[in-house]
């Protein structure tokens, strides 16, 4: 299987999908195709919620490429790195339509900000979470807002600081960063259907003056972002840093 990102229709309700057979991790390229088919159902007049997925049973998103974070020579080339998941967290950010994530397994890295930037997120209980960045010497710094955001500052730091360990998927539940969680995948997609329907249904005016509500005060991150991209893409090149890249 070849990475990929795709999307359809399903009545009103787009599915936009990401696969890596690397865990589903996130490369560049898959990167730029997920923001641009953000945008492209954000545009289409016939989808009024959007569920964010990926493939296989046991990983949703492995966050970004360690692979490509392996390449990285200069400045310019770390930060355009980083700025990926800067770019996703805000075209997700101002969206006027819902995003639903359906997570079926483990959340790594990037992977745990692209989920706190869901607006409703249902998860089985294989979705564990993980900030493994102070492992190999760098952060989560441009996924921090989302994050923290969403399950607050000090569960943030708890998963920043135990970057070596997996929180269970009831943690993310008690913490804020899922909706629901569910024992099987068919009680999963039974429920990512049933709630992609119900928010469907609300009149598109309405969702998007809550959406606002729902994301005010972030603005700033317009700017925030990418000088987050540059903190992490300088620690990336750290020897240290490209010391521990080596070894994995």
């Amino acid at each position: 299987m070849e990475a990929y990102v795709k999307y359809h229709k399903e009545g009103s309700i787009g599915i936009l999908e990401f696969g890596n057979p690397a865990g589903n991790s996130l490369p560049s390229p898959l990167l730029r195709e997920l923001k641009a088919s953000l945008i492209a159902l954000e545009k289409d007049a016939e989808v009024r919620v959007i569920l964010l997925q990926s493939f296989g049973n046991r990983t949703f998103c492995g966050g970004a490429s360690l692979a490509e974070m392996k390449t990285l020579s200069s400045l310019n080339e770390a930060t355009a790195f980083f700025m990926g998941f800067a770019e996703i967290i805000n075209t997700l950010r101002t969206l006027t339509k819902f995003v639903i994530g359906r997570v079926q397994g483990k959340v790594v890295g990037g992977g745990v900000g692209l989920v706190a930037a869901c607006d409703y997120v249902l998860a089985s209980t294989h979705a564990q979470v993980k900030l493994s960045e102070l492992s190999i010497g760098i952060g989560p710094y441009v996924i921090e807002p989302a994050v923290s955001r969403k399950i607050g500052t000090t569960a943030f730091a708890q998963l920043s600081l135990d970057a070596h360990s997996w929180k269970s998927a009831k943690w993310g539940l008690e913490k804020g960063l899922y909706h629901a969680v569910y024992e099987s995948q068919d009680e999963l997609d039974a429920a990512v259907l049933a709630n992609a329907k119900r928010l469907a249904e609300y009149p598109q005016k309405a969702v998007e003056s809550l959406r606002k509500l729902h994301w005010k005060d972030t603005e700033h991150w317009e700017t925030l972002l990418p000088k987050n991209a540059v903190i992490t893409g300088t620690l990336a090149l750290e020897e240290a840093t490209q010391n521990i890249l080596k070894n994995l």
